[in-house]
């Protein structure tokens, strides 16, 4: 009926896209050359309220930057596992969809950030972090909801390949973590997944834009599944 008799409001045809009516967006980078992605604020958001469980001997990938960021002298025995060799940060090289070199039981955290959507097969990988987390260990989970592509094969060292949902993540949480308990909170609303898409930097919203969290708009999914005990 609102079609029908034109009561739309915002009038149809009278919204103004500004700088933002455009097909190709204002940074390709993410925003990294005007300062820092959207997504991150996401991601440090989801550590920072989760950072209790950083603990232990703690495992991260690529690098120790949030292990030193947000274990604040609970971590006793930091690790890196990087795909290939090469990376003088890493302690551990495995590809974790088939690694049964990494010993079962092993870690009281992994913390596994924006790396679930460059795996193809998903559910192996969470096989092996399943089996490599202790009895009561936490794996921290972030991945991407609404994005651009980051990598492709042929032109990136490897690809990406998946977007998922919330739902999504608390049922995979529920496959491949028999008897956890998985905590699964999105990220974002749409002005800021408008803004992320478009390249803008962060510091480009507002606080009250970033922290409004609108659950059809998902930016960032964060996960905190604490696998059961034996």
């Amino acid at each position: 009926m609102r079609r029908k008799y034109g009561l739309q409001w915002p009038r149809r045809g009278s919204v103004s896209f500004g700088d933002l009516r455009r097909v190709t967006p204002v940074s390709a980078s993410f925003g990294m050359e005007r300062g820092r992605p959207i997504d991150r604020h996401y991601i440090e958001a989801f550590l920072a309220a989760n950072a209790d469980a950083i603990r232990g001997r703690t495992l991260e990938l690529g690098d120790p930057f949030y292990i030193n960021k947000y274990g604040q002298g609970r971590v006793t025995q930091p690790e890196v596992l990087h795909y290939v060799e090469g990376n003088p940060d890493a302690t551990i090289v495995a590809d974790l969809t088939n690694a049964p070199h990494i010993p079962d039981n092993s870690f009281d955290c992994i913390i596994f950030t924006q790396t679930l959507q460059m795996i193809w097969d998903m559910n192996a990988a969470l096989d092996t972090l399943h089996r490599i987390l202790k009895p009561g260990g936490v794996l921290l989970l972030t991945t991407s909801g609404i994005s651009k592509i980051g990598r492709r094969l042929g032109r990136d060292d490897w690809g990406e390949y998946w977007r998922l949902t919330a739902p999504a993540v608390e049922r995979l949480a529920a496959e491949r973590f028999p008897g956890s308990t998985a905590v699964v909170t999105p990220y974002g609303n749409v002005l800021s997944a408008t803004a992320y898409l478009q390249g803008l930097a962060l510091e480009e919203l507002e606080p009250d834009e970033l922290d409004f969290c609108d659950p059809d708009f998902e930016v960032i999914i964060g996960a905190r599944i604490t696998k059961a005990n034996a």
